[in-house]
């Protein structure tokens, strides 16, 4: 895909690693020059130090006035990306209003303020991604607050898509991925859940950050694609 994003500028917002970590590097790749933003700029710094046109910013989505600054530190960009999350797994009688909060603060609030202090400074063509997520179109106890929050982030999409036009605004739902947010299961726990989702998933595996790099990737340079989510869930929601 060298030479999609020629010249263009992209921002990250999300983690040194993961998910984030391949979409900037796959951006990269594809020609563009790449703002990898998050609370810990110093260690985005370390975390990209020798890889070439990715630079590294602060921002704090749960603080409006860091995204308005980034935006003037900016001045000028064609597609944005949020993966942030902060999740709030748990049946409903476990669940912690403040994370829940912080839920929909990190990943519907603050993409939405990026929208609106990021859309007035793109240029024409641009695009917004936002992250949803598996959890929304397969309802399970356990994953309501999760649920509840990606669902947001879809309905977010499409109202952007019309109120933005002609920026492209989608989302992007994965499915089960091997990063590191699995790993509180323990090693065994991690094992076993990763046998259960491959053993049914209809594409017979667990997702890779690549596979949702692909997907973003898609999103950013497909010029007809504006309003939807695309599902790179391995057909998890099929079962």
């Amino acid at each position: 895909m060298s030479g999609l994003l020629k010249d263009q500028r992209v921002l990250v917002v999300g983690r040194g690693g993961g998910m984030a970590r391949a979409v900037a590097v796959a951006a990269r790749d594809a020609g563009a020059r790449v703002v990898a933003a998050g609370r810990d700029r110093d260690g985005l710094a370390d975390a990209y130090a020798g890889e070439p046109d990715i630079i590294a910013e602060r921002v704090d989505l749960t603080d409006e006035e860091s995204i308005a600054a980034l935006g003037r530190r900016l001045d000028g960009v064609d597609h944005v990306v949020s993966t942030a999350s902060a999740r709030a797994r748990g049946q409903l009688a476990d669940l912690d209003r403040d994370k829940v909060r912080t839920s929909f603060d990190t990943k519907v609030i603050g993409p939405l303020m990026l929208a609106k202090h990021l859309a007035p400074r793109m240029r024409d063509g641009g695009s917004i991604t936002l992250f949803s997520g598996v959890a929304a179109a397969k309802i399970a106890v356990g994953t309501l607050a999760v649920a509840i929050t990606n669902g947001a982030v879809e309905v977010l999409a499409r109202s952007l898509a019309l109120e933005l036009a002609p920026i492209r605004v989608n989302a992007i739902s994965p499915g089960v991925v091997d990063t590191g947010a699995w790993d509180e299961f323990g090693d065994q726990g991690k094992a076993a859940y990763f046998a259960r989702i491959r053993g049914r998933n209809p594409a017979g595996r667990i997702g890779t950050t690549g596979d949702i790099a692909d997907g973003v990737l898609f999103a950013m340079t497909s010029p007809f694609l504006t309003g939807t989510t695309l599902h790179v869930d391995g057909g998890e929601p099929l079962t």
